[in-house]
């Protein structure tokens, strides 16, 4: 599989740099066309013919239809296109008192694309991406790729791939479509996102339908025949760490049009199938309300409340019915801001309430510890506050409170600590620690983990 990769990656160095020079020729033909731009003088102009016997002046003709496509067109979508380029080098450190060895895992990720301008309602983007650890790939288990079992999980296995593919249509603000391999990202990334903590971003293969039939009222549908995981195809996975088939239908509405907020509707009903089988197979079906709204001129208030019923779906060989609930409250005061919440993902038949797509990281503590809801579901009870340093350093707080939904289980505990900074326009740096006090089986141990971070966007 790495040398299908390999090769798709050098299809798309070779496209690029293929466009990068069909673009810079077309850039440059047209200014050193006109005068006074250092092209050499021409000969000097013949006398101009008596007035009497001079020919009557005639309009060039028309390009026609086809001429103006290839010619004016196609240049155009390529010059007027844009270049997209990342790399984020980062060190992760996780020490995980039931595994006999710490990780330690220096990777890069580079992401490279080209994305065209619209011509008559159509574009097109093509991404590669590439995860290279730094030293020896031993040094951390990369999701159960490497044979490195005796180390705690650091999901950044090196992989080389098409990250995403697509072609598009829009009309007008009305109506967008897309079709290929894509970001997806819903709300606030709880069911569906693209997970993109980690080094190699979460994509889909998909056929998505965005409208805005009226304003303040938006309307989207996906159908998912893949799920490119953060595990990356490589060899040595286990079957749970796989990519999924997918007979998926994604729907969501939106409501902006109110003063304090914003009223969400949505149905998942995901059909998913890996070499572990068709257990993460769901229906989700949920309603959240989310906004912000100022107290007075130095105060403002921000809220979210959403539920969701979910239950086994398609050929899911489990039989459950539960639910999901969160309520969050926050205040910003120049420069702080604090607030508080309460998740509970339910439990049902000894099976916990499942979120297969979303991008776990930014749930349930930074530990990583609950990605996968326990079979008597989680409770998490949350407090979070944030104050910028000088120097522009935002400085974050979060601290969570773990309980099982069924029965009366203790998970312990988190503290995550984040400092960041922005430089310039391209530039960021941050720092990152959690740790993670676990008490009840099956998660009595605690977790260390520790992130080093630059990043150059473009």
């Amino acid at each position: 599989m790495k040398t299908q990769s390999l090769q798709s990656l050098k299809l798309i160095v070779g496209g690029a740099l293929v466009m990068s020079i069909a673009a810079s020729v077309y850039g440059q033909q047209k200014p050193y066309s006109l005068p006074g731009t250092g092209q050499p003088p021409g000969p000097p102009p013949k006398p101009a013919a008596p007035a009497a016997t001079a020919p009557a002046a005639t309009t060039p003709a028309e390009p026609g239809t086809l001429e103006k496509f290839f010619n004016t067109d196609i240049p155009d979508v390529i010059a007027k296109g844009k270049f997209n380029f990342n790399a984020r080098l980062r060190y992760e450190f996780v020490d995980q008192d039931n595994f006999a060895e710490e990780s330690h895992a220096p990777t890069l990720r580079t992401r490279f694309g080209f994305t065209t301008a619209p011509l008559h309602g159509f574009q097109g983007m093509i991404e590669g991406e590439n995860v290279t650890a730094i030293g020896s790939y031993q040094n951390y288990n990369a999701a159960g790729s490497n044979g490195a079992g005796d180390r705690p999980v650091v999901a950044d296995p090196e992989t080389t791939e098409l990250n995403q593919v697509w072609l598009s249509y829009a009309y007008t603000n009305f109506v967008s479509a897309k079709l290929g391999r894509q970001r997806i990202a819903l709300d606030n990334h709880r069911f569906v996102g693209d997970i993109g903590w980690r080094q190699n971003m979460q994509t889909f293969d998909a056929a998505t339908l965005t409208g805005k039939p009226v304003k303040d009222l938006t309307l989207f549908y996906g159908y998912l025949w893949d799920v490119r995981r953060v595990f990356g195809d490589v060899s040595g996975l286990p079957a749970a760490n796989t990519d999924f088939d997918s007979n998926s239908h994604l729907f969501n509405a939106s409501y902006s049009g109110l003063k304090f907020g914003t009223f969400t509707g949505y149905a998942y009903l995901l059909d998913l199938e890996n070499a572990a089988g068709f257990a993460n197979s769901a229906a989700t079906y949920g309603l959240s309300f989310a906004g912000a709204t100022p107290l007075n001129e130095t105060v403002n208030l921000s809220y979210r409340a959403e539920f969701a019923l979910q239950s086994d779906y398609a050929d899911s060989p489990l039989d459950y019915e539960t639910e999901y609930y969160n309520l969050e409250i926050g205040a910003f005061i120049k420069p702080v801001s604090f607030g508080a919440g309460y998740e509970v993902l339910g439990s049902d038949n000894g099976q916990g309430f499942r979120t297969p797509l979303a991008t776990g990281h930014a749930f349930n503590g930074w530990a990583d510890v609950f990605l996968a809801t326990p079979a008597l579901g989680l409770r998490d009870l949350y407090a979070f506050a944030q104050v910028t340093l000088p120097g522009k350093l935002p400085l974050r707080v979060v601290y969570h409170k773990y309980d099982s939904d069924s029965g009366s289980a203790d998970y312990g505990q988190e503290f995550d600590v984040q400092l960041s900074r922005g430089f310039g326009k391209h530039w960021s740096a941050l720092l990152k620690y959690s740790y993670y006090d676990g008490e009840d089986a099956p998660f009595a141990f605690d977790v260390h983990k520790l992130w080093a971070q630059v990043e150059f966007n473009f």
